[in-house]
């Protein structure tokens, strides 16, 4: 069961100097300290990489500069995009997609306390069901325990952002040039909404490739703590 705790909590992040301070008091790779202090411990370093991914994401261009993240438009509006290229407004059309980027920039400062808190009430039970579930188990884990309260914090302040910014003028300015045009179905969808639930899957895109790459890439396992523990799942 030891050996199992630490396979459990590393697989988010590496190279965390709290790890490796860990295993420094672990001999034998996981024996002489307690699952209480092992699983304290991996906790805390759990929850310094969740902050560190949080982080990548708050950034200015946070979203819009990463293309596994980067909110684009909502189906209802795709057309209108695409119809305001051809007609040769890329500028406006631009802007549109920068101001719900920045929004989500925005909101994903809420989100750290509460996958702290997710960290923190983590069982025995929901370890072992993380270790032997998938590569995206334990990311899997954190959208269930947290994406209802993320979205609550989430939504106000996208709105608000989004209100800021002018994204509230800028879209209602683009809604209202394609309503305008002929033939054209009109559109009006609930944009803080839809934001919301991209900055989300941006969220936890972010913490399952994470995840993922240090299940099952050797080169990720950059500490001797890293190659030693996931020797053992090889």
């Amino acid at each position: 069961m030891k050996k199992l705790l630490l396979l459990l909590f590393i697989p988010l992040f590496s190279g965390c100097a709290e790890l490796q301070d860990i295993a420094n008091q672990v001999p034998g790779g996981g024996y002489g300290i307690s699952n209480t202090e092992i699983a304290s411990g991996l906790k805390q370093a759990l929850n310094f990489g969740i902050e560190k991914e949080v982080a990548k994401l708050t950034e200015e261009g946070g979203f819009f500069r990463n293309e596994l993240v980067r909110i684009t438009l909502p189906p209802e509006l795709q057309k209108v995009d695409k119809t305001l290229r051809d007609l040769g407004l890329n500028s406006l059309a631009d802007e549109g997609l920068k101001v719900l980027n920045r929004a989500a920039e925005d909101a994903v400062k809420e989100a750290t306390p509460i996958f702290v808190n997710a960290v923190q009430e983590m069982t025995f039970t929901d370890a072992r069901n993380i270790l032997l579930g998938n590569n995206t188990a334990a990311t899997t884990y954190l959208n269930q325990k947290t994406a209802t309260p993320l979205y609550s914090k989430f939504n106000p302040v996208i709105q608000t952002s989004l209100d800021r910014v002018g994204a509230t003028q800028v879209w209602t300015n683009i809604i209202d040039k394609y309503n305008s045009l002929p033939l054209t179905s009109k559109v009006n969808p609930d944009l803080a909404d839809y934001v919301t639930q991209e900055a989300l899957k941006g969220v936890y895109t972010m913490i399952a490739i994470e995840e993922q790459e240090i299940r099952t890439d050797l080169g990720a396992r950059t500490t001797q703590l890293l190659q030693r523990v996931f020797a053992l799942q090889d």
